[in-house]
């Protein structure tokens, strides 16, 4: 899970800042999420999901194939 920002300074009334360390966790998450995020993006735009005739517990694992096959060839 990404880091959210803290909770406000009771004396200042801002956000208090994320330390650089859960800034570069934010950025490794954001790097792992990222090919995931585009790949379903992706089969959104497929129009051969959106006619899929075949059982549903059959088009999932299609489908969970065909995105690791994405993922692995971007």
């Amino acid at each position: 899970m990404p880091q959210r920002r803290r909770r406000k300074d009771p004396d200042t009334g801002r956000f208090r800042k994320l330390s650089r360390h859960q800034k570069d966790v934010n950025t490794a998450h954001a790097h792992r999420r990222g090919p995931g995020e585009r790949v379903n993006a992706e089969l959104k735009n497929w129009r051969v999901l959106r006619k899929i005739r075949s059982s549903p517990n059959t088009a999932d694992r299609l489908i969970a194939a065909v995105q690791t096959l994405m993922i692995a060839s971007a």
